[in-house]
């Protein structure tokens, strides 16, 4: 079985126009809403083998308060920033892992969780989480069968 996770970074901070993108902390909102939504994915029994989240500092922030949660160390992969849904899911299927969690941005993370749900995810705001199961055990082959079974949450 393949589960996989999709999380949008939450909500930042665009107070400091010097700071480069990759840079950006968490405003006061996001700073409450990745605890909360960590709380409400480990709710719902998704236990991931591993976090894997884009380096950008909102991310990182984002997938720390996961892994609180889940008690897991954070894989931090620099290819998850600014990533096609593409890119995403080739990452999460290196990871090696049969249940992952991805920590990332948009547009690729809309992109990937409208394909995977068969256009019923159409936009993935800050810090909303989908989840996907497969019976198959097989990466390769889950961007082309509907998942047994997929959530969605937004904090908001």
């Amino acid at each position: 079985m393949i589960r996989l996770a999709l999380v949008r970074h939450a909500k930042s901070d665009w107070g400091d126009p010097q700071l480069p993108d990759h840079d950006r902390p968490l405003n006061d909102r996001g700073e409450r809403d990745a605890p909360h939504m960590a709380g409400v994915f480990l709710d719902h029994g998704f236990r991931p083998d591993v976090i894997i989240s884009s380096t950008a500092l909102r991310a990182r922030t984002t997938a720390e308060a996961f892994a609180a949660e889940l008690r897991l160390a954070i894989d931090l992969d620099p290819l998850l920033y600014g990533a096609s849904a593409r890119t995403l899911l080739e990452r999460a299927a290196a990871s090696g892992a049969h249940s992952v969690v991805l920590v990332a941005h948009d547009p690729g993370l809309t992109e990937l969780a409208e394909t995977l749900s068969g256009g019923r995810i159409t936009h993935m705001p800050t810090c909303a989480v989908a989840t996907f199961r497969w019976d198959e055990d097989d990466w390769a082959v889950i961007d082309a069968i509907e998942p047994a079974e997929w959530t969605f949450h937004s904090p908001h």
